[in-house]
């Protein structure tokens, strides 16, 4: 089964910067909320492998890349197209409300 590629301040920006969908989980370990999506984001890491990346970022070991953008409440879930932000998510969401919004971007 796939999994959500870890990113970190010094790799994200190589990761992102292609043309491809990539959907950033930005996290941390205390986070209730983050650990209650964790499991979706490693579903979407095998249903959306080859259409899109899914990531994740601990913010609290690479606070250089969410203080970059604006990451304030956690999780947030940032979409990515040719290396810019497409879509934000605030909070803990359905899977479904996931996938509806990564599904607009890649088709």
């Amino acid at each position: 089964m796939a999994h959500p590629v870890h990113l970190t301040d010094d790799s994200f920006s190589t990761e992102i910067s292609g043309n491809d969908v990539v959907l950033v989980d930005f996290w941390a370990a205390w986070c209730g909320p983050c650990r209650a999506i964790a499991p979706i984001m490693d579903e979407l890491a095998g249903e959306y492998s080859g259409k899109a990346t899914i990531a994740k970022v601990d913010v609290d070991n690479n606070p250089r890349v969410a203080m970059e953008y604006g990451i304030r409440s956690i999780p947030a879930l940032l979409i990515f197209k040719g290396g810019k932000v497409v879509d934000t998510i605030v909070g803990a969401v359905p899977k479904n409300y996931i996938t509806d919004r990564l599904n607009a971007q890649i088709a």
